[in-house]
C-alpha cells in the first residue's frame, strides 16, 4: 500500500486530470475562442467615411471550433448572423489544420481520462509493473498536455498565419469586404492553456511522489549494566 503522502499526491493528481478533461470538453463546445472587430471596408469607401463616421462601419465577430456569429455594420445598422464551421465554411478555411486542432483536443481528452485512471490506481495501491506506476502516470500526463499544446499552437497558427478571422468574416460576402481591426483570444482558448498547465502540475506532483524523504529515527538510550548495579 502507498504511504499517506503518496496517496494524497496521486489523489490530487487524479482530481487535476479530471478537471483538465472537463476544461477541454467545455472549451471545444463553446463558440468563443476568438473575438474581434471587423470594418466594412466596402461601405466605408463608398461614403468616404472619416474617423468619427467609421463607428457606423465597425462590427464584431466571435467564433470557436464549430460555430460563431458576427454583427455586420455597413452603414445601415447592425445585422446579427450566426454560422457553423461544418460542413460548408470549413471548405473555405485551411481544412487540414482545423481538423487537426479538433483531433488533437480529442486525443488530449482521451489521455486525460487515462491519466485520471492511472493516478487513481497509484493512489489505491502500488502497481507491480513500472508502466502502471508513476512512470505511466508521467507518460499519460505528458501526452495529454502535449496534445493540448499542439492544438493551441495550431489554432494560433491558423489565426495569425492563415488569417482565420478574415476568412470567416468574409465567408459568403459577395458585395461587402471586411477587414480585421482587432483580434483577441478569449476564455476558451485560455481554458485550453490552463488544461496544459494542469498536466504540467501533475508531472511535478508525480515527480515529488518519487522523492524518498529520510525517516526521522529516535535514538534510544543504551542501558549500561555494571557489576555494581547487579549487586544492588
Amino acid at each position: 500500500m502507498p504511504g499517506c503522502f503518496k496517496k494524497t499526491l496521486f489523489a490530487l493528481a487524479s482530481l487535476i486530470s479530471f478537471v483538465s478533461f472537463i476544461l477541454i470538453v467545455v472549451a471545444m463546445g463553446t463558440p468563443k475562442w476568438m473575438t474581434g472587430k471587423i470594418l466594412c471596408k466596402t461601405g466605408a469607401d463608398l461614403v468616404n467615411a472619416t474617423d468619427p463616421e467609421l463607428v457606423k462601419f465597425i462590427g464584431e465577430i466571435y467564433y470557436g471550433l464549430f460555430r460563431g456569429g458576427k454583427i455586420r455594420q455597413c452603414g445601415l445598422g447592425g445585422r446579427r448572423s450566426k454560422f457553423t464551421i461544418f460542413p460548408h465554411m470549413v471548405k473555405k478555411l485551411n481544412t487540414g489544420l482545423h481538423v487537426m486542432i479538433i483531433m488533437f483536443l480529442c486525443v488530449a481528452i482521451f489521455f486525460s481520462l487515462v491519466s485520471f485512471g492511472f493516478c487513481i490506481l497509484n493512489a489505491i495501491k502500488v502497481p507491480y509493473r513500472a508502466i502502471n506506476g508513476p512512470a505511466g502516470a508521467c507518460l499519460w500526463n505528458f501526452l495529454a498536455g502535449g496534445f493540448v499544446v499542439l492544438a493551441v499552437t495550431s489554432f494560433m497558427a491558423a489565426v495569425k498565419l492563415h488569417h482565420l478571422t478574415e476568412r470567416i468574416a468574409n465567408f459568403r460576402e459577395n458585395v461587402f469586404r471586411f477587414v480585421i481591426l482587432e483580434e483577441r483570444f478569449e476564455d476558451c482558448f485560455w481554458i485550453c492553456v490552463a488544461s496544459a498547465t494542469a498536466h504540467a502540475v501533475n508531472l511535478l506532483l508525480v515527480a515529488i511522489s518519487g522523492i524518498h524523504f529520510p525517516k526521522i529515527k529516535t535514538k534510544t538510550e543504551e542501558v549500561n549494566v555494571t557489576a555494581e548495579d547487579i549487586m544492588y
